[in-house]
């Protein structure tokens, strides 16, 4: 038996309760969204239902699920991604909010549309199939990869959304909340990071428009603003809206939205004036600052800059490690959460989003709240080819 990992009284902060609007949490710990490419069809099956439920089982405070595509014909290009659209995709999602209710559990969908995909960014699609982690399939959807402006990073032309199209995605974003509202789901999650449809709307080096939705730090915040806006009116003001966002995308590891706390509280401000009530703030390490002269990482800035809750996440459990690492097959070795917790009970940010090591160990909660950290394996990247 491995020596326990050193834990400290410290961790007890991630054990307090705590409120996203009116949405009561039982402790501070979420699940990270992880794409697992398991759902034949898009449709989420009793095996996703069951891999959810164990980890509220355990005693998760939150679950944020994997990406979900939106019911538009270009928000994705991966069959086995589940979908949040058509009767047989949202009967599985309804029976997944209702496991994980039945196990204690509070929990979210993640809502995503693809833009165009940073998985095919300077590369065409036969390339792309041969880069994707093992597992992964892509396909060309029906009109093709669309973007603000229709370019990549890379040079690589696509299509640039008309505003009917932004009217379309956006709308496709309402129905979903909307769905995942009346299915039983307790919010929602707006995926917005990594070089995704929002954050290419965000990056001034994928929006190169001269309309309403280019220009400066508001204008290029305004489809993302429009969809939290839509999104609250079909859902109501009880209903949470959970926002994620990065600075990295997906290949480009050192691009940058904002480059001071200033220029972070002008991206955020239309954004919480929209609805947002929390910020899910993606890093690849958590314990990194993100501007000079201050401790504070992403999450801690947004809070402080916005004043809504903000949720840190990258690596959290594990030693310095590679946050992609996985799709070359690398594992990650554990590391003890006394750090983080206290970066919790200090106040920086509210929430603790934890995912490889969660996947990993679907009792990671209750083995690190009992101090039973000697149960706890590993990340291996093979975990990823079973929902267990």
């Amino acid at each position: 038996m491995r020596k326990p990992l050193p834990q400290s009284t410290a961790v007890a902060p991630l054990f307090d309760p705590f409120m996203i609007g009116s949405l009561k949490l039982e402790n501070r710990i979420v699940m990270a969204p992880m794409s697992r490419d398991l759902s034949p069809g898009g449709v989420p099956g009793e095996d996703v239902a069951a891999y959810y439920a164990r980890r509220a089982a355990h005693g998760v405070g939150l679950i944020i699920t994997e990406g979900t595509f939106v019911g538009h014909p270009a928000a994705g290009n991966r069959p086995s991604v589940p979908r949040f659209h058509g009767v047989d995709a949202l009967a599985g999602w309804e029976r997944v909010a209702s496991a994980v209710h039945a196990a204690g559990g509070r929990i979210v969908p993640q809502l995503w549309h693809v833009g165009q995909d940073p998985l095919v960014w300077g590369k065409s699609l036969d390339q792309a199939r041969r880069s994707v982690p093992k597992g992964v399939e892509l396909f060309d959807p029906p009109g093709g990869l669309m973007s603000p402006s229709g370019i990549d990073p890379d040079g690589e032309p696509g299509r640039m959304m008309s505003e009917s199209d932004v009217a379309d995605v956006v709308e496709a974003f309402a129905r979903a909340a909307d769905d995942a509202r009346r299915i039983g789901f307790d919010g929602i999650e707006l995926h917005a990071a990594h070089g995704y449809l929002f954050d290419q709307f965000f990056w001034d080096v994928t929006n190169r428009r001269t309309d309403r939705y280019g220009g400066d730090l508001c204008g290029r915040s305004r489809f993302a603003a429009e969809v939290v806006r839509a999104c609250r009116a079909r859902v109501g003001a009880d209903f949470p809206i959970i926002l994620r966002i990065s600075q990295w995308k997906v290949a480009h590891y050192k691009a940058r939205l904002a480059h001071s706390p200033q220029e972070l509280e002008t991206f955020l401000a239309p954004l919480v004036d929209a609805g947002v009530d929390a910020f899910h703030c993606s890093t690849r390490r958590f314990w990194q600052p993100e501007f000079e002269g201050s401790p504070l990482n992403l999450a801690g800035w947004a809070k402080k800059v916005s004043g809504v809750p903000s949720i840190t996440v990258g690596s959290v459990g594990l030693r310095d490690s590679d946050y992609l690492g996985y799709v070359e097959g690398k594992g990650a070795e554990l590391d003890d959460v006394t750090l983080v917790a206290e970066r919790l009970a200090q106040g920086d940010f509210d929430l603790v989003a934890v995912g490889r090591a969660l996947v990993a160990n679907p009792a990671w909660a209750e083995l690190v709240r009992t101090g039973r950290t000697d149960e706890l394996v590993p990340f291996d990247a093979a975990t990823l080819a079973a929902l267990d």
